[in-house]
């Protein structure tokens, strides 16, 4: 019963059903573990969100900031959607408050003890040890699924604060969280978030490093799977694994076999110009 780890798919629905071809992957028997942003740039981001809610409990999947931008789409539409999202035939499909309600209770963060492994979308602080970002993560999944839900989509973009501290409150606190879930990159070694670099490792000026690199981090003894940065390309050090190979952008499309540590990459067609998000 292996499990296989998947990078970004941000709608690539052909790549996707391609690697799980290659790799033989067998829905009754084996688990697909998705790293977050199923949806947006992509051409098939509709047929994504449905193939992998119907897997039920043979997926999972954790939030990244486009699926958490479909969701603040869903509901305003008006207000929060970008002339370069693809969501709209997420957002009239008959399905589509079905789709959102499910995606919204979706994790961000999943820690299986047995394979001993941590997936998030982007990143951890250095400050978080594992049982901290777990506390987190629970909190703003408890927005996400709660009352609250629509008013915290209205307070969910910024970038700020850059520091965290448990003193922080509200939608500080939890736009914080989110931020370091699916957002996060660059930052300094004293934990200051820093959103302005994308590049790949080197290509950062003044004092940020990537977030894995930052001495003493309290997640450094757990092996963490994350997507998001493109640019990073895959990733298999510092006890972590970085699974964005950049399909979207005419790289590949990763899979991890998380049993062994074999690793597939599908070669992808460019579907949008080059970038980082």
């Amino acid at each position: 019963m292996p499990t296989y780890a998947v990078g970004d798919l941000q709608g690539c629905y052909d790549q996707l059903m391609q690697l799980l071809e290659r790799i033989r992957f067998d829905p009754a028997h084996d688990r697909l573990w998705l790293a977050g942003d199923l949806v947006n740039r992509g051409p098939r981001s509709l047929e994504v969100l449905r193939f992998v809610r119907d897997l039920g409990d043979r997926a999972v999947t954790v939030l990244g900031n486009h699926d958490l931008h479909l969701l603040a789409v869903w509901q305003d539409r008006h207000h929060h959607f970008k002339s370069n999202d693809t969501l709209l035939p997420i957002i009239e499909a008959p399905d589509c408050d079905e789709l959102c309600h499910w995606l919204r209770r979706q994790p961000l963060l999943h820690h299986d003890a047995q394979l001993d492994y941590v997936m998030v979308h982007a990143g951890l602080p250095p400050q978080w040890d594992l049982a901290t970002a777990q506390r987190l993560a629970g909190e703003v999944e408890a927005v996400l699924q709660g009352e609250d839900f629509v008013a915290f989509m209205e307070n969910m973009y910024g970038n700020k604060p850059r520091y965290w501290s448990e003193d922080l409150r509200g939608w500080e606190r939890l736009r914080f969280a989110v931020n370091c879930f699916t957002r996060l990159r660059f930052c300094t070694a004293g934990g200051e978030l820093d959103f302005h670099h994308k590049g790949k490792p080197g290509s950062e000026e003044g004092d940020v490093m990537p977030w894995f690199t930052v001495p003493q981090r309290q997640s450094r003894d757990q092996r963490i799977l994350f997507g998001h940065w493109s640019t990073l390309g895959f990733h298999h050090a510092d006890n972590v694994v970085a699974l964005d190979t950049g399909c979207l952008w005419g790289g590949a499309l990763t899979a991890l076999r998380l049993e062994d540590g074999a690793a597939f990459h599908l070669d992808c067609p460019a579907v949008c110009a080059p970038g980082a998000d």
